[in-house]
């Protein structure tokens, strides 16, 4: 990042710090109106810094090799497709997997949440999948905190000179689930429930969408390998450009 963009991005950081506090938010895709309209502010603000960054990463990638944008197109359209799937639960709920670890991993999180921002957006519009009021929230859990944990473990796993598709695999998976954690704390505290509170509406929430989202998760994690392994053999110099296969 340039040192405009580096400024731009740190004034957003602050913008969402200034106007995420608010009295009133201390008291799968979330549908629209199931949330208060303070914490929908609130989750809203919180992606700000995240897609600022993110949208220059791209650019920056984007300027150093045009090609690139079909490996970035290639992404978002994962992720559109793999979290429409929305699978019914035995628990009256509904889960679907993410998408957002392919992305995670070739571009980082923060791009991942411009591509997931995108995605979220025509899913409200095009097939009521979520909400527009509710798109901060979603796209927090979703877009930037499944993504964080995914490219944390892939960088992790990368150091410790683990074998890379079981890497992705392991990555995917968390990513996948972590998101679903985040959508639970969500819930949680916007409804907590009257006896235990919000500890207690977390842990009902998560019991909701266990049942479907761990197998789910398993199925991204190799759903996300064997897209890898395509990338491997048939885009090898994109992948070297992006640092995620050595060059020679």
């Amino acid at each position: 990042m340039t040192k405009k963009q580096k400024a731009v991005w740190k004034v957003s950081i602050l913008a969402a710090a200034f106007l995420a506090v608010c009295p009133v938010a201390s008291a799968m895709h979330i549908m629209e109106g199931y949330l208060p309209p303070a914490f929908c502010i609130a989750w809203g603000v919180l992606c700000i810094p995240f897609l600022v960054r993110g949208f220059f990463t791209l650019k920056n990638l984007y300027r150093e090799n045009p090609k690139m944008i079909t490996m970035i197109a290639m992404a978002g359209a994962y992720i559109f497709v793999l979290s429409a799937l929305k699978i019914p639960s035995v628990t009256g709920s509904c889960s679907h997997m993410t998408g957002t670890g392919l992305a995670a991993i070739l571009f980082g999180p923060c791009a991942t949440g411009i591509l997931g921002i995108i995605v979220l957006l025509f899913q409200a519009i095009l097939l009521a999948h979520g909400g527009l009021t509710t798109l901060g929230a979603n796209t927090f859990s979703m877009a930037i905190a499944g993504p964080l944990v995914t490219y944390g473990i892939y960088l992790l796993c990368k150091k410790c000179n683990v074998n890379r598709r079981f890497s992705v695999f392991l990555a995917a998976a968390a990513g996948d689930l972590f998101t679903y954690c985040v959508t639970s704390v969500q819930l949680a505290v916007a409804y907590p429930a009257q006896d235990g509170g919000v500890g207690a509406s977390i842990l009902e929430f998560l019991g909701v969408f266990a049942p479907t989202q761990l197998p789910l998760a398993v199925v991204e994690g190799l759903l996300t390998v064997m897209i890898i392994i395509a990338l491997e053999n048939y885009a090898g110099k994109e992948l070297k450009a992006l640092g995620f296969i050595k060059a020679e």
